[in-house]
């Protein structure tokens, strides 16, 4: 078992191309994969790899004089829980929808996991909780009594604050998201809006906090981009099956690769609307024909439509039983 790092941090960055192709030349070298994102703005990676490799990685990175300070969360994982390596250039290292003169350093007040703790122990009246992930993240995991706007993209997430204002009018607002990297602009955002008495974020996010308290406010399972999909913080049951409605976080794509949908499934429905796959002609590049594959754990169509033009060879089917369905356009967020 080797591990499964993330981090990120806000740094202005004048040649985001030159750290680019560092980055790039030693995670190769390491036999890492993940994703790393640079933007003049800073750098936002997940990354997997051996022990070893890892901790050289580490010593490299943090050599450098942008990044001495990272804040590197650890799990337990591998490399293989990513398809690839990507090492890219973006505008942000979150597309986050905010506009650019709002930026990190105006972002809410840092709380540590244990003054979470606390706050929510000890909650005020006016203490509103914003989940700012995505709806399929929030649906397997979240605080109690948080609010879980019903985006699929987090830059929709300004939209929703513009549009529900009132519901955080004088409100203390303690935001969170998986690791904080989102939570930083979009507590600026909320702050800009001058109607808060006060707007928080967790240091760490949902990943340091369940660290510390993993049978604490947060219940369920903390949703990550990569090959675990869940990060296991207690044993409560947030998610429902998306055809059975039975309790349940499972998550599965879709095989028809066109589609992709990511939805919940329980092992009775995985087993009932797993598809046989036959020979097929060649496809996209990423993407395997039926020739290439059996029956597996994966191979689950989520409607009779999908399920009928793949065994009918109508669509490519997907490769990996870990591939993690990204709204299109989107960063990988933590």
């Amino acid at each position: 078992m080797g591990k499964i790092i993330l981090f990120y941090k806000y740094v202005n960055i004048l040649y985001p191309q030159q750290i680019r192709d560092w980055q790039k030349g030693l995670c190769t070298s390491l036999g890492l994969k993940g994703r790393v994102l640079i933007a003049q703005e800073g750098i936002n990676a997940t990354l997997g790899g051996t022990e070893k490799a890892i901790a050289r990685y580490i010593s490299e990175t943090t050599a450098h004089e942008l990044f001495v300070d990272l804040d590197i969360k650890f799990s337990d994982g591998a490399a293989d829980h990513f398809p690839k390596l990507r090492v890219v250039v973006r505008p942000e290292i979150v597309n986050s929808g905010i506009p650019k003169h709002i930026t990190a350093d105006m972002g809410g007040k840092h709380l540590t996991p244990a003054q979470v703790h606390e706050l929510i122990n000890n909650k005020p009246e006016n203490l509103v909780l914003l989940d700012a992930r995505n709806s399929y993240e929030s649906a397997v995991g979240t605080f109690k009594d948080a609010i879980k706007p019903p985006i699929k993209n987090f830059r929709d997430l300004p939209g929703y604050i513009d549009e529900n204002a009132d519901v955080f009018t004088g409100k203390q607002v303690l935001m969170f998201c998986t690791g904080g990297i989102r939570c930083e602009r979009a507590s600026a955002y909320l702050k800009s809006k001058n109607v808060s008495q006060e707007v928080y974020q967790i240091l760490g996010g949902i990943h340091r906090y369940i660290e510390q308290y993993p049978d604490g406010h947060f219940r369920g399972k903390n949703y990550v981009f990569d090959g675990r999909v869940l990060q296991h913080a207690n044993n409560d049951v947030l998610g429902t099956c998306y055809f059975c409605q039975i309790p349940c976080d499972e998550y599965a794509n879709c095989i028809n690769a066109v589609c992709n949908l990511q939805f919940i499934a329980c092992a009775t429905c995985r087993a009932t609307h797993a598809t046989e796959l036959t020979d097929a002609p060649p496809v996209a590049q990423n993407i395997a024909t039926p020739a290439q594959h059996t029956l597996a754990s994966f191979a689950l169509c989520c409607s009779p439509t999908c399920k009928e033009l793949v065994q009918n060879n109508k669509v490519p089917v997907r490769t990996k039983a870990h591939k993690v369905a990204l709204p299109k356009g989107s960063a990988c967020s933590i």
